[in-house]
């Protein structure tokens, strides 16, 4: 009887382990396989290297397309398209929550050092001063440099102090409107790029490391794509050349003085840590 009874707990116990097991490995099997996908045609180091010119190359050439050769309307040049209302409109809010818990993970794995970690953190606050103050200066030079009108068409008038009381009263403002969207989106897609920088140096000892990182290095590399295509619609749809060129400028300008200058400098947030040490010229960090 007893011979019966642990044959059929062996059967349910291997049963249930290949219920369970497989398809967790399978599952684990196409995360990684996607990452890797992404690491060798997206976020590889001819992208990361060539990115800046790139961006730079898409709001000058979008900018002269829209001016030359408008394209026709499309569900792209739409503000309310999915994209726009539910990414773009929360930027940099998606960009530091995906970024948060994988700089934490992947520095922590480098380093084995939470102050490093900590440290490496504030970057993120870095950013979202810049972010902060970068947007409050766009809407500062878009009032002193505004009026109110009773329509797009910018024809008749009307006095209002404001662009908060012409809209409130139902009115259009228009003024010198610096494009955010060239600006953050620029600016999130090359710190994304700094900040995954480090997934060459990691080597994996368990499964939920790999697991973990493989799926927020995915997810961080499919917002990557979503924020160069709404910043190609951007280019071709949206604002004057001059206001595409210059928030472009200034989000390459914030990421080059905080990872090209600044974080190279002893008191400051720091590279990542694979950057760091290419930089350095030493061996790449490895558990």
């Amino acid at each position: 009887m007893n011979r019966w009874r642990d044959l059929y707990r062996s059967f349910r116990f291997s049963n249930l382990q290949r219920r369970v097991g497989v398809r967790p490995s399978a599952g684990m099997e196409r995360l990684e396989n996607c990452a890797q996908m992404f690491q060798r045609k997206f976020l590889n180091e001819a992208f990361r290297r060539h990115c800046p010119v790139l961006l730079a190359c898409i709001a000058l050439g979008g900018s002269l397309l829209k001016e030359l050769s408008p394209l026709p309307d499309s569900y792209w040049n739409n503000k309310r398209n999915v994209l726009n209302v539910y990414f773009v409109k929360f930027c940099w809010g998606w960009t530091l929550w995906l970024l948060l818990p994988f700089i934490t993970l992947t520095n922590y794995k480098l380093t084995g050092s939470i102050t490093k970690v900590l440290r490496r953190l504030s970057s993120l606050l870095v950013g979202t001063l810049f972010w902060y103050l970068c947007t409050n200066l766009f809407l500062y030079i878009e009032h002193i440099t505004g009026s109110c009108y009773k329509s797009e068409a910018l024809l008749d008038s009307i006095e209002h102090q404001d662009r908060k009381e012409c809209r409130l009263h139902g009115g259009f403002w228009h003024g010198f409107d610096i494009s955010g969207h060239c600006f953050l989106l620029s600016y999130c897609i090359l710190i994304i790029l700094e900040e995954t920088s480090v997934i060459r140096s990691i080597q994996f000892e368990r499964h939920w490391h790999r697991m973990a990182i493989n799926a927020q290095f995915t997810a961080l590399s499919i917002l990557v794509i979503i924020w160069v295509w709404m910043f190609l619609c951007t280019a071709v749809y949206f604002h004057n050349i001059f206001q595409k060129v210059i928030g472009t400028a200034f989000g390459m300008l914030a990421w080059y003085i905080t990872y090209r200058w600044w974080y190279l400098q002893p008191i400051s947030p720091g590279l990542p840590p694979a950057s760091a040490s290419h930089s350095e010229k030493e061996p790449v960090y490895k558990n």
